[in-house]
């Protein structure tokens, strides 16, 4: 099962896995993603990236907080322990 959806000016994907659901909110300026994704290769490309866990849809990452993020994102005033809602505002 494959799902997207456009929140504002953020495009977010729900991919359904075998066991658990892989979650990506993009926005321009960089993106939010659950777990399954590697932060150290985010900051390796010097991407804007946001880390949730514990989430299985897209509705649940729009209600949690940043588990960790990539320097550029800290770069950018983004902190652990931030409402998700107040990062789609930086980067989309």
């Amino acid at each position: 099962m494959f799902e997207v959806k456009k929140i504002k000016n953020i495009r977010a994907i729900n991919i359904r896995l075998q066991k658990k659901n892989l979650i990506v909110l993009i926005g321009k300026k960089g993106y939010i993603m659950c777990g399954y994704l590697n932060l150290n290769t985010a900051n390796k490309f010097k991407d804007v990236a946001i880390r949730v866990k514990g989430v299985s849809k897209i509705e649940e990452v729009l209600n949690t907080k940043v588990e960790n993020c990539s320097i550029p994102a800290k770069k950018l005033g983004i902190y652990i322990g931030q409402p998700i809602k107040e990062v789609l505002e930086i980067i989309s």
